[in-house]
């Protein structure tokens, strides 16, 4: 292998860490005198770039080299910058195509039917005209979930799981989660301080729509209770226990998180917003209508506080500066050696090369048998010896 072109995008949202997995591709890559491109704005770099209008090339093709990623892992977000645009499934074509020339599905959720296009064909061109031998694609669910597209279009792809969900499957680990949950912890225990000041219940919301990880983790490390979209719990009984918990408390403040897909029994998640590329909606806060609902029975004050997107900002801790940087140098490796349709992962608590998720399966959730005590709403703490710190089942 040599003199060979390497392409490199991120997508959906952001997280601590991005960079150090382009910074160490761009390394690796160019010590062995192949070139690395960076596609600009994820997979709507590849749909929307226009090669008759320089400017349109400009604005999503960036050569990558050693200057001008040098300095890149030192802060967080993403150097190339990002979006969520699903290739499969396009509401709008880009104003310079004709949607003749596409194929037309009807998407249809939550009741609303929306007509898309497939720009497949118009990714595999565009990789063809910039010359790629192959592309690392950094994501979570969504964005790996077109990596496998096309890799079944036999396209040379690696995959890199990102989320601080810490959701996608094949892989107990993926990039962004251990900031997040440090970011949420600091958070919290700074926040004990005025709502114990005031008496008062605090209750916080995550990311997860439809797992809990990041709840569940920063309960562990926080000793507090929570909630997550595995399992529905009981109003009056969850209301119990923190009210018990405040008496219980030498200070009379309790506390409690809540991922956002978190629900009780007879709680019906509310979205809101024009649905993403992924056919996600926004969801209305789950912590402000648990707030409603300890106001109503109880009489209690509260605080509520949504720590989503301040856990994704930021530059990365140590272990996803150190997982990132590990999994960027695994892609690398895996298309020296001429391995596509994998993924950089970490199994049993050692790193490996997984095949890329089947998009069908959807998220990996929260096994609850075995992580969740489900009578306390806690997170479970025994029975750890000889299980990986990610593992996710016994």
């Amino acid at each position: 292998m040599s003199g060979k072109r390497i392409g490199i995008l991120t997508g959906g949202g952001d997280v601590p860490g991005l960079n150090a997995v382009i910074k160490n591709v761009v390394y690796r890559a160019t010590s062995d005198n192949h070139e690395v491109t960076g596609i600009r704005l994820g997979w709507k770099g590849l749909t929307d770039l226009n090669f008759d209008d320089p400017e349109s090339v400009k604005r999503y093709v960036l050569p990558l080299s050693r200057e001008n990623t040098r300095r890149i892992d030192r802060t967080g977000g993403t150097f190339l910058h990002t979006s969520r645009t699903n290739p499969s499934k396009m509401k709008k074509l880009p104003s310079f195509l004709n949607s003749a020339d596409f194929p037309a599905g009807q998407t249809t959720k939550n009741g609303e039917t929306v007509t898309t296009y497939d720009m497949t064909k118009r990714v595999l061109s565009n990789l063809e005209k910039l010359q790629l031998d192959s592309l690392v694609a950094i994501g979570g669910d969504d964005t790996l979930s077109y990596a496998a597209v096309l890799d079944k279009q036999n396209f040379n792809v690696i995959g890199i799981p990102k989320t601080m969900d810490n959701d996608v499957r094949n892989t107990e680990y993926c990039i962004g989660f251990s900031t997040a949950i440090s970011r949420a912890m600091d958070a919290i225990q700074r926040q004990r301080t005025t709502v114990g000041s005031h008496e008062r219940i605090g209750i916080f919301r995550v990311f997860g729509r439809d797992a809990g990880y990041t709840a569940l983790y920063t309960a562990y490390v926080t000793s507090i209770r929570c909630g997550i979209p595995e399992y529905e719990f009981d109003l009056e009984r969850m209301i119990d226990l923190i009210m018990t918990d405040k008496k219980n408390n030498p200070s009379n403040y309790a506390l409690l998180i809540l991922s956002e897909g978190a629900k009780w029994k007879g709680y019906k998640v509310k979205e809101y917003g024009e649905a993403d590329a992924f056919g996600h909606k926004k969801k209305f806060s789950v912590a402000e209508a648990f707030s409603d609902q300890i106001i109503q029975r109880k009489g209690a004050e509260t605080v509520v506080s949504d720590l989503t997107y301040d856990l994704r900002s930021g530059a990365p801790d140590f272990l996803d500066t150190m997982v990132a940087t590990t999994f960027g140098t695994m892609a690398y490796d895996a298309i020296a050696s001429g391995r596509h349709g994998f993924m950089a992962a970490i199994n049993e608590g050692k790193f490996a090369m997984v095949k890329i998720p089947d998009p069908k399966l959807g998220p990996r959730k929260v096994d609850v048998a075995n992580m969740f005590n489900t009578e306390r709403y806690r997170p479970s703490y025994t029975n750890k010896e000889t299980l990986p710190v990610f593992l996710t089942h016994a």
